[in-house]
């Protein structure tokens, strides 16, 4: 079974082509980025093949869609319709989550919610129906990010608003990266000999989001009706007192549209840093004495503590606390910083490990009762096996 699985950015386009048919082989996988300009960047590699690099006109989808056909046709396919479906990890819907086919009464699903994925929802909509014209025949099947939230329970989705709104409007806690946090802890579980422990799972990157895992369901997570909340990211501004932008609108004008684009594009390690929202960058500015880019890193890393701590209390202790994403897998400073004072709940670190760790490492300290680890999360797999599993389902 060939399933081609896409992660469609506002920017980018990364896809990957399983066989599944008897393993979970790797055929091909590239990734686009800069869609939309003159001077877009193309990376694809076929199984045993270096990886290529390029750079060239990437105007739109249709043009990143035909590039991609084109390179899977020369190497991995004998045709396009050798494809069993097309895969996508989508976001958000109104009404609609889980694994689903993507016609168009879950398109529309997805388009009602487009102001509360304003970064997601629209370019995902404009990728999908592009692959539809490009691969009329082949099933569109998108994995809602929202779907390993769906065991939370009343007291941790719900919001405390009239619940009317709820009710009348969808209003409530969804929780996203839920292919990440749910890789992370099929693999922790797998890296402990165990599935039956408390996991704090840490997708750190330029979205990020944490977590709290019970026997390897989701009881709390820290995004909520949008990816606006919980911890700071690279240019959204993560959890904020909802009264500020009603004071800068009152008092001072701001405009709706205004007030929008701050929080989502101006914000976070942005904002705060008035460098990059980049974290590499961020951190290299603090190292030169940029006071402001220190602070940055520091609110970032005493978020993540914070609410490593508060899912300790939610879940009754911690057996293990995982990073994965970007950031988690690369920032050794991060994960040192978050982890920092929590040695009264049992978790410390090895620090020349967590100085040295490469993907799927432990780091344990030598006290530590919680086990901590560095996943490589592969959102990608989840996708094409939920994909898969979803196809045998209709035969």
């Amino acid at each position: 079974m060939k399933i081609l699985v896409c992660n469609v950015g506002s920017t980018s386009l990364k896809y990957r082509l399983f066989d599944l048919s008897s393993g979970e082989e790797t055929l091909s996988e590239g990734k686009m980025e800069r869609v939309g300009t003159q001077a877009g960047t193309w990376m694809h590699k076929d199984a045993g093949m270096k990886e290529t690099k390029q750079t060239l006109p990437i105007p739109d989808y249709a043009t990143g869609i035909r590039l991609m056909q084109e390179a899977l046709l020369a190497s991995a396919l004998e045709s396009m319709e050798a494809l069993d479906c097309v895969a996508f990890k989508v976001v958000h819907a109104k009404g609609v989550t889980g694994v689903q086919l993507l016609d168009e009464a879950v398109l529309s699903a997805m388009a009602a919610f487009n102001t509360v994925a304003p970064s997601h929802n629209p370019p995902y909509i404009a990728a999908i129906r592009q692959f539809q014209q490009a691969l009329p025949h082949t099933p569109m099947i998108g994995s809602f990010e929202t779907g390993f939230h769906a065991t939370m329970p009343p007291k941790a989705y719900l919001y405390s608003v009239p619940i009317a709104l709820h009710k009348e409007h969808a209003i409530r806690r969804y929780g996203f990266h839920g292919a990440s946090h749910e890789y992370v802890a099929t693999r922790t579980a797998e890296l402990m000999g165990r599935s039956d422990f408390k996991l704090i799972s840490c997708h750190l990157g330029g979205s990020g989001s944490l977590c709290a895992i019970v026997n390897g369901k989701s009881l709390d997570t820290n995004l909520g009706f949008s990816l606006q909340c919980g911890i700071m990211h690279n240019n959204r501004c993560g959890d904020i007192d909802p009264y500020i932008p009603i004071y800068l609108m009152k008092d001072f004008g701001y405009t709706l549209a205004q007030i929008e684009t701050m929080l989502n594009k101006e914000s976070g390690l942005l904002g705060m840093s008035g460098v990059s929202n980049d974290l590499r960058d961020v951190e290299a500015a603090a190292e030169t004495g940029n006071e402001d880019a220190k602070n940055a890193v520091d609110s970032y890393c005493y978020q993540i503590q914070k609410q490593i701590g508060s899912y300790a209390a939610a879940m009754g202790g911690v057996d293990a606390i995982s990073f994965a994403g970007g950031i988690g897998e690369n920032s050794a400073l991060v994960r040192r910083m978050a982890l920092e004072g929590l040695s009264f709940m049992g978790v410390s670190i090895d620090l020349a490990k967590n100085e040295t760790a490469k993907p799927d490492c432990e780091l344990t300290g030598e006290e530590s009762r919680a086990r901590v680890f560095v996943i490589a999360t592969n959102e990608e797999i989840v996708v094409a096996r939920k994909a898969k599993a979803y196809l045998l389902g209709r035969r």
